[in-house]
């Protein structure tokens, strides 16, 4: 293979392991190499051994689990690198078999004929925002599961609250009043009211920390003029610029409606 030539580079990502292919000049069958470590002394090496091959590289992996780091690694070391959507890779009907050589021969295959639909790459910076703001709706949900498992258990031991509103200070002081018969009710009892105190708690430190953390973001502006829309509060905004990212790579409101599922689509056949 001559040097001039662009290699593009399979990798099948896992969490101690990466499985590498290349796919050189048209025509040729892509070649599979073996597997790599994942550590960056290993991604040296495994450019170095590319590189013996060819100057110019080209790598694409599949988006998952392991994230960005390798993306950012390798575009730190000036190599193009691609990150694509699981969903969107060509697939042939009634393939079943599945390793870890045939997905990075794929990968190769389909990056050298252009096959193959990049995602977004967030900054770190945008990243960081938007896991403290999952951290914070995990947090929610957290709560609330803590919440329905204590109503749960109040509800099995005929025990109903008649006040207007569920965890109010009113609701709260008459919780603390409540006394069960038995030792060990009054321990399941006791042990799900903390659990409802904790998790709130994180909930409300989540909050004000995702307030204290959006103020130097630099989208901070885009959510102060999202709150501008009747409905639409601090956490809504900062959650949809937080998933959506940089709102520019959209060419067209069409294709954030497309992003979002959003637009309409047609299956029709004959008249």
């Amino acid at each position: 293979m001559g040097n001039g030539n662009t290699l593009h580079v399979g990798l099948d990502v896992h969490k101690d392991s990466i499985a590498v292919a290349y796919a050189g000049a048209d025509g040729v069958a892509p070649v599979h190499i073996g597997s790599s470590g994942t550590r960056q002394c290993d991604i040296d090496a495994l450019i170095r051994k590319l590189q013996s091959k060819s100057p110019h590289l080209v790598f694409v992996y599949e988006a998952g689990p392991c994230g960005y780091w390798l993306y950012r690694y390798l575009t730190r070391k000036t190599f193009p690198c691609f990150v694509v959507a699981p969903s969107l890779i060509p697939r042939k009907p009634g393939d079943h078999v599945k390793t870890d050589k045939r997905d990075a021969v794929t990968l190769a295959r389909l990056a050298r004929s252009g096959d193959l639909t990049p995602v977004y790459v967030p900054a770190v910076a945008d990243e960081a925002i938007r896991d403290l703001a999952r951290a914070r709706e995990d947090a929610l949900k957290d709560c609330n599961a803590a919440r329905f498992r204590l109503k749960a258990f109040l509800l099995r031991n005929d025990i109903r609250h008649v006040g207007r509103a569920n965890w109010s200070p009113e609701h709260l002081r008459w919780l603390a009043r409540l006394v069960f018969p038995t030792s060990a009710q009054q321990i399941v009892f006791q042990e799900y009211v903390r659990t409802v105190t904790e998790r709130t708690d994180l909930w409300h430190r989540l909050e004000a920390e995702l307030v204290e953390q959006a103020k130097p973001w630099r989208f901070s502006p885009v959510v102060e003029a999202l709150q501008a829309l009747r409905g639409v509060q601090f956490t809504v905004a900062i959650t949809t610029l937080a998933e959506l990212g940089d709102l520019t790579r959209f060419d067209h409101p069409r294709q954030l409606m497309s992003y979002l599922g959003l637009t309409p689509s047609e299956y029709s056949s004959g008249d």
